[in-house]
């Protein structure tokens, strides 16, 4: 078959681990697809469990070198690993772009956002410290944090290479090795990352090893890995919960979102109609745990909200994600397409409206990729599937609201609690409200960003733990106490 990457940067297509490149036991290798245009990309090596167990015994030796180099000299390795995925910018952006469908443009940003956010566990390895605790003259009592072991990150398809570094960043920071395991469906970035990181730290701390669901499972599921952590969908967190059980293993799931925006009647109209727009995230096609899919806007502004928004959304333009012009790119692959469409069939069943886009785009050069138009829906009520279950696509659903009191308890009815946004000029009531709403993230007047040290997490099914904060660091430590008697 002909390779879509020729004339790119990656070399290898191999698994990585010891410091090493093997071929998977089995010999077994998957082709990943374009989703633009359904053409092969590449072939990549499928690893299985036998493969993740080397791996692992080549992590748990890695470990022992890891854990006692100086946490100023960690810092130093993980700075110099940021400072050449900069400098790798160009080769991740188009791989990401080529293998996940997001425009160019978009997946840049990704590039500063994981390089920074490696830099910024970089900083924290020196916080890793216990405590003296007093317990009399005759003792002293403290305690300290230690490393886990041997960690493995499973990461989405969404955002590969960002995600792909920025988790493995936290763990490595606290001292531990890290085996990650990309999508099946976006492995390209990471094998990448792998030829960045290789002769940088020891053998064995930095792994990347690619495959399919068996993979993912030998991860969740082996007892010389001390913890998992996923990216990912709801049914795949609650298998690795029950694999991660069977050995009392540690687990930190990032998982989906059906976030609210609410939008006050004393709420700027074009401001948070702009607010609504950025907030699904159209440029990546939906394709995004945070994204503000439920918009609550008061009835005294909601046809008003409803014409700037669908003016907004027809400027949005699906293309080749390699296209500078391009400014919305693809879904994953053409079966999550038809997903997509079916929420959108099953909701005006239901009685709501399509006001923008809820067609495939017929631009020519795109009949053969995953595409689907930004979406807009109107006259959603809350018992509706599309304002219940995640679509993790382009498709916005507009619920009007005159009582407040009715509003958030639909805004809280979701087994979702990840992100919501609340739009206000009454300062009291953005407070009372962030208060009130079940999730575990809130922008007040804004919605979308991150911030470094900021924990970001869920409640509910979204989730366990916290993300991009010195928290998860510290979540990949265990603390030991030791007591030291005085008395001769």
């Amino acid at each position: 078959m002909s390779d879509g990457l020729k004339g790119r940067s990656l070399q290898r297509r191999s698994l990585y681990y010891g410091g090493d490149w093997h071929e998977p036991t089995s010999g077994r290798r998957t082709v990943t697809l374009d989703p633009a245009t359904g053409e092969p990309i590449a072939e990549i090596a499928a690893a299985d469990a036998l493969d993740v167990g080397k791996a692992t015994a080549a992590a748990l030796k890695g470990f022992q070198d890891w854990r006692g180099t100086a946490p100023i000299e960690r810092t130093r390795l993980l700075k110099t690993f940021a400072a050449r995925i900069r400098d790798a910018g160009d080769e991740l952006s188009a791989l990401d772009a080529l293998d996940a469908g997001m425009p160019i443009s978009d997946v840049e940003r990704d590039v500063e956002i994981a390089a920074s956010a490696v830099e910024f566990f970089a900083g924290l390895t020196t916080e890793v410290k216990g405590e003296t605790i007093p317990v009399g003259s005759g003792a002293l009592n403290y305690t300290v944090r230690q490393p886990l072991g041997v960690v493995a990150r499973i990461v989405a398809y969404n955002h590969p290479m960002m995600f792909a570094a920025s988790r493995a960043a936290a763990p490595l920071a606290a001292g531990n090795s890290v085996i990650l395991k990309p999508s099946d469906q976006t492995p390209l970035s990471a094998l990448r990352l792998a030829e960045l990181a290789h002769g940088l730290f020891p053998p064995g701390v930095f792994n990347v090893l690619t495959g399919g669901q068996d993979c993912g499972a030998a991860l969740a599921g082996s007892p010389d890995i001390a913890k998992v952590g996923l990216i990912g969908s709801v049914p795949t967190g609650k298998s690795i919960l029950r694999a991660a059980a069977d050995n009392v293993k540690q687990a930190a799931l990032e998982l989906g979102g059906k976030n609210a925006l609410i939008a006050f009647p004393d709420t700027d109209v074009d401001a948070v109609s702009v607010a609504i727009v950025r907030g699904m995230n159209f440029g990546w096609c939906g394709q995004s745990c945070g994204s503000t899919s439920r918009a609550f806007v008061h009835e005294s502004i909601h046809d008003a909200v409803i014409a700037r928004v669908v003016e907004a959304c027809r400027k949005f333009r699906p293309g080749l994600p390699k296209l500078r012009e391009t400014t919305m790119g693809c879904l994953i692959n053409l079966a999550h397409r038809d997903r997509v469409e079916a929420f959108v069939e099953s909701a005006v069943a239901e009685g709501a409206k399509v006001v923008a886009g809820g067609r495939r785009p017929e631009a020519p050069g795109l009949s053969n990729g995953a595409f689907y138009e930004a979406t807009v829906l109107t006259g959603v009520h809350p018992r509706m599937r599309v304002a219940r279950e995640e679509i993790f696509g382009p498709v916005l659903s507009i619920l009007s609201w005159s009582n407040e009191d009715e509003m958030l308890e639909a805004v809280n009815d979701t087994p979702f609690g990840l992100t919501a946004a609340i739009w206000t000029r009454d300062v009291a009531r953005a407070h009372r409200i962030a208060n009130l709403v079940d999730v575990g993230y809130v922008w007040v007047n804004a919605v979308g960003y991150h911030v470094h040290g900021a924990p970001f997490g869920g409640f509910k099914q979204s989730g366990l733990g916290r993300d991009e904060c010195i928290e998860e660091m510290m979540s990949y430590t265990q603390t030991k106490n030791v007591n030291v008697s005085l008395l001769s």
